[in-house]
């Protein structure tokens, strides 16, 4: 979820409008509004002090804002956030070991990622049980999933299992 997004996300989660986020920041009111419009559509990018004035006034990390940097613990869990937030993923505790879980309740993206994962859980157990090689595994995650060049919609997997 990239930057504006997650601005949005968030202004809408604390029920505030664009205008009085933007004269909060500071913009001039008669563009404040569409300040935060162009950030959250993509069409501008704040710069990190703006970012940071979002973050404060919205009560949340500037980096629950930012695109997360993966290869940080920091940014890990801020992507595992996002896709709480747009996918249902949920951690869990079960018998002292943790585990994400994944509804397929939430709606057509969550339904796609949760066929996905189906996919992935199948291809997982094939190479425990020993019906799939590593190098067979490795291939089948490095190529999935599989898209539909005209609809732009994910492909289940399964079907190269």
């Amino acid at each position: 979820m990239a930057i504006g997004e997650r601005i949005k996300f968030i202004r809408n989660l604390r029920g505030i409008t664009q205008r009085t986020l933007g004269i909060a920041i500071g913009f001039p009111k008669a563009t404040a509004d569409i300040r935060i419009a162009q950030y959250e559509t993509g069409n501008r990018s704040p710069k990190s002090d703006i970012t940071t004035s979002i973050a404060s006034i919205l009560k949340v990390s500037p980096k629950a804002l930012d695109v997360p940097d993966i290869d940080t613990y920091d940014g890990l869990m801020h992507t595992f956030f996002a896709l709480e937030d747009l996918y249902g993923i949920k951690i869990d505790r079960t018998d002292g070991e943790l585990s994400l879980k994944l509804s397929n309740d939430k709606g057509t993206a969550s339904a796609i990622l949760f066929d996905n994962f189906s996919a992935w859980a199948d291809a997982a157990e094939k190479l425990k049980s020993g019906e799939m090689s590593k190098e067979e595994y490795d291939n089948w995650r490095y190529n999935s999933p599989k898209y539909d060049t005209f609809q732009r919609k994910p492909k289940s997997p399964r079907q190269d299992l």
